[in-house]
């Protein structure tokens, strides 16, 4: 371990723990429709889009509309993702004459896109064309950020509120998501990037001669403006196939340490912008604290089983940027539901790799996606005020809201079902020959390659382990459906949580109220995500990671 690693964790995560909470009081701002630095420039423009799209700020929405309409809206998000893919040839921005995508593949892509999971079962510069790129995948990365925050808020006003069935109104939430806080955020990152050496431009691909005579051909194109939203909206879709580990992607250790600071920053400040919105900053923290300590638990385990061994495992990891940024990269993408990698976390030693794939089986709760990651600790927040309330006897009660059997099976429903598509599609998967005829790797190793894929799919996070070939009828069809189904079936048990808990009255704080905003909330919290994760997950684990690591250790490898 060098000591130019450690300096640079350290300022890695006083950058994060800075600007978490300067980014999340903004972000309360924006979202209340409070003035901020940028009304007087964007107030217009968004006036302006309520105008055109005939949107009413003062017509509020209970938890049944706020889904019809997030639902309406990502179902014509696939539509036109799917379309752009199936008929890129005959479209403009192709200078790369690129063919139409194949249905299955494009399906894939399209699910995956829309729902924030930004799973790639193809290399995008061999694939798609500029078009398909910007206005296909690109205003995905924005819209479906911008739909996870619209969640968040909508659960903290169910809490903040009382006597009412209005969570606010969706079509508001996503203008103001997008147009004051990703948008603005994006355009300043990309010009960074660019001045970092990101490609950003319209021309065809370049031809090169080699040494040896022969001709090679160079990607180019709009990267940057993807890359920047990629990071930003925790999506990690790369433009060119291997991601962030391409240098026109991210060509400098500069550029590293922006783009991994960015895959954090925003789901990070989230739990600040719901302290602000319930109205008691210190529920925020209690939730970020908790997180800032599972992810600091998972880099630990994962460095030290990179630097633990005899030699340096520099395979499939960059040496520009050495192991410690591959391994704070690959924590910090899994943690955060971003997708985006550096490096193979196929070529991770078994202990690393097992903290990746288990950060995605955790569902996605430490920092996740932007907003995603909020409401979904939420959940176990929920199953913890439960277990609180068991133990002391008392009708479980959060933010003075009585939490009842309806809310806890809904909490317990939304924590789980994922859980069942991960194991039921990898044991379908590791049975059948058109699963095990895209395995890369045998054994243990090629247990966990499969796992990950659909840990990856259900909780949308979009890493790939590498190593599985994915681009495959079966695979684009079983992964979609995860993915899709991954997304909702958490959203709406959220959203039906906070229409619940909006109708309910506020009950007075008393010596009887188990707080929660301590630190023994704080681990009770961290116990539950964990057993509950180990209670599901550890049987699938031993058989692929952990007994990976002893075969390893025993000269074993697959």
């Amino acid at each position: 371990m060098k000591s130019i690693e450690l300096v640079q964790c350290f300022l890695y995560l006083i950058a994060l723990i800075s600007l978490a909470p300067v980014l999340g009081s903004f972000m309360a701002k924006v979202l209340a429709g409070e003035r901020n630095f940028l009304t007087s420039i964007l107030g217009p423009v968004e006036r302006l889009i309520y105008k055109l799209s005939g949107i009413t700020l003062d017509e509020e929405m209970n938890w049944k509309q706020y889904t019809w309409a997030l639902m309406l809206f990502n179902l014509l998000g696939i539509a036109v993702v799917l379309l752009l893919q199936l008929f890129q040839a005959g479209l403009p921005l192709n200078p790369a004459k690129m063919p139409n995508v194949p249905f299955a593949l494009a399906l894939n892509t399209a699910v995956s896109f829309v729902t924030n999971t930004n799973w790639q079962a193809y290399s995008g510069e061999a694939t798609l064309s500029y078009l398909t790129q910007m206005g296909g995948l690109g205003v995905q990365n924005f819209l479906s950020a911008a739909v996870g925050l619209g969640v968040m808020v909508a659960m903290a006003r169910g809490l903040a509120r009382k006597n009412t069935g209005n969570l606010g109104n969706f079509w508001a939430d996503l203008v103001r998501s997008t147009l004051y806080i990703l948008l603005p955020l994006a355009i300043l990152f990309t010009v960074v990037l660019v001045g970092e050496g990101v490609v950003q431009t319209f021309k065809p691909y370049a031809e090169a001669t080699t040494l040896s005579g022969t001709t090679q051909v160079i990607p180019l194109g709009p990267a940057a403006s993807q890359i920047a939203i990629k990071q930003l909206g925790t999506n990690g879709g790369g433009f060119f196939g291997v991601n962030s580990a391409h240098p026109f992607e991210n060509p400098t250790p500069f550029s590293n340490f922006l783009e991994m600071l960015a895959i954090l920053a925003l789901p990070a400040a989230c739990c600040f912008t719901y302290g602000k919105f319930v109205g008691n900053p210190k529920q925020g923290r209690s939730i970020y604290l908790a997180m800032m300590a599972l992810f600091l638990v998972g880099l630990g385990i994962a460095w030290w089983a990179e630097v633990a061994a005899p030699h340096p495992m520099m395979e499939g990891k960059e040496t520009r940027f050495g192991i410690m940024n591959s391994v704070l990269w690959a924590t910090a993408t899994t943690d955060a539901s971003n997708g985006s990698v550096n490096a193979m976390h196929d070529s991770l030693s078994p202990l690393a790799g097992l903290v990746a794939v288990t950060n995605i089986l955790l569902g996605e709760c430490v920092f996740g996606g932007i907003g995603t990651g909020v409401y979904t600790i939420l959940m176990h927040v929920i199953v913890t005020v439960f277990i609180a309330g068991l133990m002391v006897g008392r009708t479980p009660e959060y933010l003075g809201k009585k939490i009842e059997a309806r809310e806890v099976r809904l909490a317990i429903f939304a924590i789980i079902a994922p859980c069942a598509f991960v194991l039921v599609g990898s044991a379908i998967s590791l049975v059948h020959d058109y699963g095990t005829s895209s395995l890369g790797n045998q054994g243990a190793h090629g247990l966990t390659e499969v796992l990950y894929a659909f840990a990856s799919a259900a909780n949308n996070n979009g890493s790939a382990f590498g190593g599985l070939t994915v681009n495959t009828p079966w695979y684009n069809y079983a992964l979609a459906i995860c993915m899709f189904v991954g997304r909702f079936i958490v959203i709406i048990p959220a959203l039906a949580i906070a229409g619940s808990l909006a109708q309910k009255k506020t009950a007075p704080f008393s010596a009887g109220t188990f707080p929660t905003t301590g630190g023994t909330f704080v681990i009770l919290l961290i116990g539950v995500i964990v057993i509950v994760g180990a209670l599901t997950f550890f049987p699938v684990l031993c058989l692929g990671p952990v007994i990976e690591h002893f075969l390893m250790a025993s000269g074993r490898t697959f």
